[in-house]
């Protein structure tokens, strides 16, 4: 045996029958786990619900039919249910590609989760406790002299989510950028040539998306701009990296 559910021949490959009767038990695990983290979260769904108001104080969230809050309910749990049940479908997806790779394509695969991870998880801290609440601030101020904001509850759902899932992607730019410069797309010297016009294009997006003060851009921009920085010095890393391997190539050839 190598691995949960998974058989090998002597030579320790398998059949294509095999890898599919793998993949399916993976994939039920999977289902299940998602089946189960999203049942446990329907019991606690006041908890998320006050969980998903509470970067707007004083929200009032409506409905618009009857079954209208028992769907958006179900969905909430469902979503909440494939978060919580992210480490297990990682894991299956690990494990069912891990046996088929080389060594250093493991640690290369183990590092890019790892810090797909991280910098999507602080997209995502990053919206829900600065960009979101700048960001619904501002609509409500502008709906605030004429209106009565009253959202509906399965948009806010989607709003909240395509936004937060926005700020996680745009999170990965550093990653981006040291892939770039991996494959010899970009340079960091580019990236340093045309570093103005990317604070005016982060400068444009924070004014865009916040309150005209000062202060809400600031707090968007700056961590762009970080971002875009970090994403420099992984391209210089990316680029040290390869003419390493470059001269060790060239010695070996000789």
């Amino acid at each position: 045996m190598s691995g949960f559910g998974r058989s090998a021949n002597r030579d320790g490959t398998m059949t294509v029958l095999e890898h599919l009767g793998e993949l399916r038990v993976r994939l039920v695990l999977s289902a299940a786990s998602v089946l189960a983290a999203a049942v446990f979260s329907f019991t606690q769904i006041e908890r998320i619900r006050h969980l998903i108001s509470r970067p707007i104080p004083g929200l009032t969230l409506i409905v618009l039919s009857p079954p209208e809050a028992f769907s958006a309910y179900l969905r909430l749990s469902l979503i909440a249910g494939v978060l919580l049940a992210s480490p297990m479908l990682l894991y299956q997806a690990l494990a069912f590609v891990f046996p088929g790779l080389y060594k250093h394509e493991k640690r290369f695969l183990l590092g890019a989760v790892a810090g797909i991870t991280f910098f999507f998880f602080g997209g995502v801290l990053f919206a829900y406790y600065v960009a979101f609440p700048y960001a619904i601030g501002f609509f409500l101020k502008i709906a605030a002299s004429q209106l009565e904001p009253q959202f509906n509850f399965s948009e806010y759902i989607s709003f909240m989510l395509s936004f937060h899932l926005g700020f996680g992607l745009v999170f990965q730019l550093p990653l981006l950028f040291w892939l770039l410069g991996r494959i010899g797309l970009v340079s960091s010297a580019w990236l340093r040539r045309n570093r103005k016009f990317a604070l005016l294009a982060i400068l444009l997006l924070a004014a865009l998306i916040t309150p005209p003060d000062v202060i809400s851009q600031m707090a968007m921009a700056v961590p762009l701009l970080f971002l875009y920085e970090l994403g420099i010095f992984m391209v210089v890393m990316s680029e040290r990296r390869r003419m390493r391997e470059s001269r060790v190539e060239g010695q070996v050839g000789l």
